[in-house]
């Protein structure tokens, strides 16, 4: 059987290779976490959400950057608007995506999961493509991840759920894991 992701990488992504990952303390990978993300918000097809997680973001460029000064983040892929993905980090590292977090009792969720930001908001719905996507991407990283199920897939507000929101209700759980089978 062929694996769409090897080593970490997922053959069909476009790799960028971000510096702000280190390595996971145990190689445990059993979480999925769905994030969301615009910059600035709700704005989208833009080059921030690359600039920031490629650590190259011009705080400058909008008024509302000038929070991200000197913050360290990635995630390990990013699916735009139109179903295009990027991947920042191997999934046999640590990215930083998850922040402050809980799963199931445990802390530190960066330790041991895989974080997916989809290019959107809280207040909009995601596209079919992005859907689509993410349903693929999801099905290979359950293959190379065996203990990743359906049980394990989360939200970042889930995790989070005092911080953050995201990916927001206007994102279709049911549509989105009725797909996965």
């Amino acid at each position: 059987m062929i694996h769409s992701i090897c080593e970490g990488w997922h053959q069909n992504a476009t790799h960028r290779h971000s510096t702000h990952f280190n390595d996971r303390p145990n190689n445990e990978v059993s979480l999925l976490v769905i994030h969301n993300i615009s910059l600035p918000a709700e704005q989208f097809g833009t080059p921030y959400v690359d600039d920031l997680f490629m650590g190259c973001l011009d705080c400058k460029a909008h008024n509302s950057f000038s929070e991200l000064k000197g913050i360290r983040v990635s995630a390990h892929f990013v699916i735009f608007r139109d179903g295009t993905l990027h991947q920042y980090v191997s999934c046999n590292d640590r990215a930083w995506h998850a922040g402050v977090s809980e799963f199931e009792g445990r802390e530190n969720c960066n330790d041991f999961a895989i974080g997916i930001e989809l290019e959107g908001s809280d207040h909009q719905p995601f596209t079919e493509q992005q859907y689509q996507c993410l349903v693929s991407l999801t099905q290979d990283i359950m293959q190379a991840y065996p203990q990743i199920t359906s049980n394990r897939i989360t939200g970042h507000s889930d995790i989070a759920p005092h911080r953050k929101t995201d990916p927001g209700p206007y994102f279709d759980w049911n549509y989105y894991l009725s797909h996965l089978s």
